[in-house]
């Protein structure tokens, strides 16, 4: 009989689980009547081409992924995340014993502002820096690497920086 009630007990609390899996335990603290983010191209002052288009896929995905706000489109939403990349910068890492650099560092510097639609205010402005490793000829494992970083802490800022 214990057993039985066990089993019981067991499968109840599974089903029990599974019914608060729907909800999101994220720790946003975002306002209440944000539930969308529009991203338009991300500016670049730099001289990298594509780069602003994939940071700004970079943050889409990041976003979409964490599912605390939805994408819409340009001009629709409740909110909007625009930014301007700012600098590339490039430095050698290390070196081996004939002083020749076996990898490379690059730093990216992005400018976020995310503003608020609905009540007309910037929620959050500010400056991200991050940096990727690569290897001679791979330079551009090093530039995603800095991006993916950056989009992370972007989402990071939005969502959970209140």
């Amino acid at each position: 009989m214990n057993r039985i009630l066990f089993y019981l007990l067991f499968i109840g609390g599974l089903f029990l689980f599974a019914e608060c899996g729907i909800y999101s335990f994220s720790g946003s603290s975002l306002p209440a009547h944000l539930n969308t983010v529009s991203i338009p191209l991300l500016e670049d002052n730099t001289a990298e081409y594509g780069i602003s288009q994939q940071l700004t896929d970079l943050l889409i995905q990041a976003i979409t992924d964490d599912n605390t706000l939805k994408i819409a489109s340009p001009g629709s939403g409740d909110s909007v995340l625009r930014g301007t990349i700012l600098q590339v910068q490039e430095r050698a890492g290390q070196y081996d014993q004939k002083e020749q650099a076996t990898d490379f560092r690059i730093t990216i510097t992005v400018k976020i502002v995310f503003e608020d639609l609905k009540k007309q205010s910037v929620l959050w402005e500010g400056q991200v820096s991050q940096w990727g490793i690569y290897e001679p000829g791979n330079r551009d494992q090093g530039i995603t690497e800095a991006l993916e970083k950056i989009s992370q802490e972007v989402l990071n800022r939005i969502v959970s920086d209140w």
